[in-house]
C-alpha cells in the first residue's frame, strides 16, 4: 500500500528562557520517523511534554509559540512540505491537511453560524461552490450522527452541546476532503457517554471518507479504539512503535506498561468510622429564576474520606460544587459544615467558613494567574486568611512546595514555565495553604495524561493521610472513582439517581443510567468500541 505520508528523522526545537540565565535551544522532538497509508490511524500517545501536538502540527508544517522545525522530512504524497514557500504551505493547509482541535468551543466564533464556519475553508480554497460545499456538510453532519443534518448547521455554537460541536468541528476537517486529518485530543474534555458518542462518529467518518488521521491522546484505551498503529513517545522521542494490539496486549518497553497499569488502577475503599464533615440536604438549585438545575440533591461527607461526584455533562456536578462552595445560593435544601448550616451565600460567610472549603479547578491554566510568580500564587491565601508577611510567608511556601514534591527552585517560576501537572500542584498547594478541611476537586485530572494524572491522585491521597482533608472529588471518569474515591454519588440531569460505598454502588444490579454510564467506559482492549456500539442497538444481546 502506497504511503500517503513519510515523517522521517523529524527533528523541533525552541528557544528557551530559563529564569536569571541566557536564552538556550533545547530540542523538543529529536528522530521521529514514521509512515501512513491512505484510510490508516496512528495515535500518539505519551505524556505532557512528549511531543504529540509538536509532531502533529509538524505535518502541517507549522510550529506554534517560537516552535522550529529544525531538521528532517515531511514527505506528503512524496513531496517534502518543509521544503515549500509560504504559499503552497498556505494552500495545503484546510485543503489536504486538516486539524482538528481539543477544544470546539474555544475554536468556533460564537457570532456566526456553524454552516458558514463549517465551508468557510473550502470556499476559501476554491475546492467547491457555496452550494456544493453546504450539501457536503449536511452530508457530513448526517455521517457524524448530528441531528436533523439539513437544518444543524442554522444554529450557533452556543445553541449545541459539546460533543455535537465537536462532532462539528470533524465536519469542518473532513469538508474540503483532505488526504489526512489531525485530531488533537478531541474527546479530552468530554464525559464518557459523548466520548463514546464522538468516538464512534469520528472513527465511521474516516472509514467512509477514506481520510488518513493522527490521533492524538494521552488515553491509551480511546486511542485503541481508533488506531491502525500507535506510537508511543516521550521526551520528544519514540519510545515504541508498532501495531495497536501489539503496543495494547504485549507491550515492549517499561515505560509504555507503566502507561498501560495507570489505567486499570484500583483501591480499596476506607472503612467508614467517621461523622460526617459535609451534608448536603434536600438541596435544589438554578439560574436565573429559570428551571432548577439541581433537585433534591442529599449526600455525606465522611470526615478524612473522598466522595467521587459522577455524571455526564449536565448533570450538575458543577452546579453542586458551586453551592457548596456559596457561589450559588440554593433555592431549597441546606449545606451542613460539621452539623452546623453554612450561609446560602459566600458574601455571607466569615473567613474561617470560607477558608476550611478550598476548590481545585480542573483547567490549572485558567485558574493560576499568568502573572504571579509561584511564591505569590500560594502566598496570597496565607496573607489573606493567617496575616504571614515576608520571610514567615516565604517559609511556609518553601514548605507546602515540599509538601507537593516541587521545592524553593520554584518559587519564582511563572505558570508558563512550568508542566501541566506542575501548575495542578501548585493549585493544589494554593488550596492547601489555607488548611482547609474540605477541598472540592472539580475534574484536577482530566486534561492529563495517565501518568501525571496518577502521579496527582498519589499526591492528593498522601496529602489526605497527612492532613486529614477530606475531598469532594467531580470528575466523569469512573477509572479514578475506582482508584481514589471511598464513596459514589451518580447524578443525572440534576438528581442523585445512586449513592453509597464505592462497591455497591459500582456493583450490580444497576439501574438504567449507571449500566448506560459504566458501559460507556472504554476499556484497553481492540474491538471495545464495535461491541459496545452493537450491544446499544441490541440492549437484549
Amino acid at each position: 500500500m502506497a504511503e500517503l505520508l513519510s515523517v522521517r528523522d523529524l527533528r523541533i526545537g525552541a528557544i528557551s528562557h530559563p529564569p536569571g540565565e541566557p536564552p538556550r535551544e533545547v530540542t523538543l522532538v529529536e528522530g521521529v520517523s514514521f509512515d501512513l497509508a491512505r484510510g490508516k490511524v496512528l495515535g500518539l500517545i505519551g505524556e505532557s511534554g512528549a511531543g504529540k501536538s509538536t509532531i502533529g502540527l509538524a505535518t502541517l508544517a507549522h510550529g506554534r509559540g517560537g516552535v522550529r522545525i529544525t531538521g528532517g522530512q515531511v514527505l506528503l504524497d512524496g513531496t517534502d512540505i518543509l521544503s515549500l514557500g509560504r504559499r503552497d504551505v498556505n494552500r495545503l493547509r484546510g485543503a489536504r491537511v486538516c486539524y482538528v482541535a481539543q477544544s470546539a468551543a474555544a475554536a468556533f466564533n460564537p457570532a456566526h453560524r456553524l454552516i458558514d464556519q463549517v465551508i468557510e475553508a473550502t470556499l476559501l480554497r476554491g475546492l467547491m461552490s457555496r452550494e456544493a460545499a453546504r450539501a457536503r456538510a449536511v452530508h457530513l453532519f448526517d455521517i457524524l450522527g448530528l441531528p436533523d443534518p439539513a437544518s444543524f448547521g442554522d444554529r450557533f455554537p452556543h445553541q449545541v452541546s459539546g460533543g455535537q460541536l465537536q462532532r462539528a468541528m470533524t465536519a469542518m476537517a473532513l469538508c474540503p476532503n483532505p488526504a489526512l486529518i489531525v485530531f488533537d485530543e478531541p474527546t479530552t474534555a468530554l464525559d464518557v457517554t459523548t466520548q463514546l458518542d464522538v468516538l464512534a462518529a469520528i472513527k465511521h467518518a474516516i472509514e467512509v471518507t477514506g481520510t488518513a488521521a493522527i490521533y492524538i491522546t494521552h488515553d491509551l484505551a480511546v486511542v485503541a479504539q481508533v488506531a491502525d498503529d500507535i506510537m508511543v513517545l516521550r521526551h520528544g522521542r519514540v519510545v515504541e512503535y508498532g501495531p495497536a494490539r501489539q503496543i495494547i496486549d504485549a507491550p515492549g518497553k517499561d515505560y509504555t506498561r507503566a502507561l498501560v497499569s495507570a489505567q486499570r488502577t484500583t483501591r480499596a475503599e476506607a472503612a467508614d468510622q467517621s461523622g460526617a464533615v459535609l451534608e448536603i440536604d434536600g438541596v435544589s438549585a438554578g439560574y436565573g429564576g429559570g428551571a432548577n438545575v439541581l433537585e433534591g440533591v442529599s449526600l455525606r461527607l465522611p470526615k478524612g474520606q473522598t466522595l467521587a461526584i459522577v455524571g455526564e455533562s449536565g448533570s450538575g456536578k458543577s452546579t453542586l460544587a458551586r453551592v457548596i462552595t456559596g457561589l450559588l445560593p440554593p433555592a431549597t435544601g441546606r449545606v451542613l459544615f460539621e452539623g452546623a448550616p453554612l450561609p446560602p451565600s459566600a458574601a455571607r460567610r466569615d473567613r474561617d467558613q470560607l477558608r476550611r472549603i478550598q476548590l481545585i479547578y480542573q483547567m490549572a491554566d485558567t485558574a493560576l494567574n499568568p502573572r504571579q510568580t509561584v511564591r505569590e500564587l500560594i502566598g496570597r491565601p496565607l496573607g489573606f486568611y493567617f496575616g504571614l508577611r515576608g520571610a514567615a510567608k516565604t517559609a511556609r511556601v518553601t514548605q507546602l512546595l515540599e509538601q507537593i514534591e516541587m521545592g524553593r527552585g520554584f518559587l519564582d517560576r511563572y505558570p508558563a514555565e512550568l508542566s501541566g501537572g506542575q501548575k495542578q500542584r501548585v493549585a493544589i498547594a494554593r488550596a492547601l495553604a489555607a488548611e482547609p478541611e474540605i477541598i472540592l476537586c472539580d475534574e484536577p485530572t482530566s486534561a492529563l495524561d495517565p501518568l501525571v494524572a496518577e502521579g496527582i491522585l498519589r499526591l492528593l491521597a498522601r496529602l489526605r493521610r497527612e492532613t486529614g482533608v477530606s475531598y469532594l472529588f467531580i470528575t466523569h471518569d469512573l477509572g479514578i472513582v475506582r482508584a481514589f474515591a471511598d464513596s459514589v454519588a451518580i447524578m443525572h440531569r440534576g438528581k442523585v439517581v445512586r449513592a453509597g460505598r464505592k462497591s455497591a454502588a459500582l456493583s450490580p444490579p444497576f439501574d438504567a443510567y449507571t449500566a448506560r454510564l459504566l458501559a460507556c467506559v472504554p476499556e484497553m482492549r481492540l474491538g471495545w468500541l464495535e461491541e459496545t456500539l452493537a450491544m446499544r442497538k441490541d440492549p437484549d444481546q
